[in-house]
């Protein structure tokens, strides 16, 4: 694997005064400006396509297919909707004017935050830095990217691939560790993007709230997978496998725990095994697909989960590879760890629940909303008990009878709620994400009306149209 440095405190800190000085010269604000690097990020993205999906092999284990479909691909797809809308998004919008400002009228600027940084995790490196990326160039702003050094092969070559096309005064990445971070996270920016977990997304909020430095937090959480009795089982089962598998679990919005209404669970286990088998074949160690945990570390955290429970199916493990086997398990009690931390593995406890003394829906509702609120929440079932459930159970984002596409679509917002994030992105919203917006009344000039001027002299008349 590559060997990253951290880079010195003094070249970062000339990068964020360059980078001000260069925004300050307005050179980011022409629309046709931003285009031009929206096509030189795509055609940078076509250029390094290999290396990318190389790097990801090396660094996860991450086949050119999957590296393809979950990575580079959505973020092309962002850059086209960018490139495609952007003139569009960023055009001054005419808004209604009151009769208390009769003459007037009155808009909505788009103008860019500024000088941005962008953090972003290892699980998903290369879109999760790059796609927040186009939402900064569209709107106008300059960006310091900082990806994670626990992928060190796919940092390197994000570095060599920005450094082809733009210049630090303007895009800059910045390597290191979390002494790096420390130092970021307490100079000004103008907005912070953060991708993490909760318990770093809190130390980044402490040190910006120093600067009043707006943040979008992307944080993580338990997201629970409901399969109710009225489910299509063997269909819930090879969704559930799926999105618990790729990437090993290594992804935020990846079902974190089931429960599963106590009349189905039995199939639901036999139709989980049998999908794992399709997805991964009879012997998942030897499936090209199949990720690794991204460090020991991570390893040896997720794998001490197998012990707090009775193994359903699944369970090997092997250390010299940081293989994990898909495994579901049982028999948790609820103050274990597998059930009050994030997973981001393929360990997956199953909890049944019964509808007896009250409903299997108060059950779940209970359950869910007793803990923090979740970035994803899923549901399979009767898709009406569904829309019910989600009106009284808050999560980020939410399938009903699937896991993990509601981010396939660029359509939609993704992002957190309380405890799982703030702030949402993806197509259009990626661009207001590093975007304020402006009010602004362009008043008249060739006549002025004396109401609003003390000492009110018709303050009885004009109280009747206020």
């Amino acid at each position: 694997m590559a060997q990253l440095c951290n880079t010195p405190v003094e070249r970062i800190d000339s990068i964020l005064a360059s980078q001000k000085q260069y925004f300050h010269t307005g050179a980011t604000l022409d629309i046709a400006f931003r285009k031009r690097q929206l096509k030189a990020l795509l055609e940078a993205m076509e250029e390094f396509d290999r290396e990318l999906t190389d790097a990801l092999w090396i660094d996860l284990h991450k086949s050119y297919e999957e590296a393809t479909i979950t990575e580079t691909s959505l973020v092309k797809g962002e850059i086209k909707e960018a490139i495609k809308n952007v003139s569009r998004w960023a055009r001054r919008e005419r808004r209604r004017t009151p009769i208390t400002i009769f003459g007037s009228r009155s808009y909505v600027m788009k103008e860019p935050l500024g000088c941005s940084l962008i953090v972003s995790p290892w699980n998903y490196p290369v879109q999760l830095l790059l796609n927040p990326l186009v939402g900064a160039i569209a709107a106008g702003c300059t960006a310091v990217l900082k990806p994670s050094p626990y992928v060190p092969t796919v940092s390197t070559v994000i570095e060599k691939m920005i450094r082809s096309r733009f210049s630090e005064e303007y895009i800059a990445v910045i390597q290191g560790n979390r002494e790096v971070n420390k130092h970021l996270f307490e100079q000004k920016f103008d907005l912070i993007f953060f991708t993490g977990s909760p318990a770093l997304a809190k130390n980044v909020a402490t040190a910006a709230a120093k600067n009043l430095v707006p943040m979008v937090l992307e944080l993580g959480g338990k997201s629970p997978c409901i399969i109710d009795k009225e489910a299509d089982i063997k269909l819930a089962a090879m969704r559930c496998a799926w999105g618990k598998t790729i990437n090993a679990g290594q992804t935020c919005i990846a079902p974190d725990y089931i429960l599963i209404h106590s009349e189905v669970k039995d199939k639901f286990v036999k139709e989980y095994q049998e999908s794992i088998s399709r997805l991964h074949g009879n012997d998942v160690k030897e499936d090209r697909h199949y990720v690794r945990m991204v460090n020991d570390r991570a390893f040896e955290r997720v794998s001490s989960y197998l012990n707090e429970g009775r193994i359903l199916c699944g369970g090997n493990i092997d250390a010299a590879e940081r293989y994990i086997e898909p495994t579901l398990m049982d028999c948790v009690n609820d103050d274990a760890a597998v059930l009050r931390e994030e997973i981001f593995g393929p360990v997956f406890p199953i909890i049944s629940l019964d509808d007896k003394e009250s409903s299997f829906e108060d059950k779940v509702s209970a359950y869910i909303t007793s803990r923090e609120k979740p970035l994803a929440l899923y549901y399979f079932g009767n898709e009406k008990k569904g829309w019910e459930l989600l009106k009284r159970c808050s999560s980020g984002g939410s399938c009903i009878n699937d896991t993990i596409m509601h981010i396939a679509n660029g359509n939609l917002p993704f992002g957190g709620v309380g405890n799982s994030g703030m702030g949402s992105y993806h197509g259009k919203l990626s661009f207001e994400a590093f975007t304020h917006r402006r009010a602004v009344v362009a008043a008249p000039t060739l006549f002025d009306l004396p109401f609003r001027y003390m000492p009110y002299k018709t303050f009885k008349f004009i109280r009747h149209i206020l």
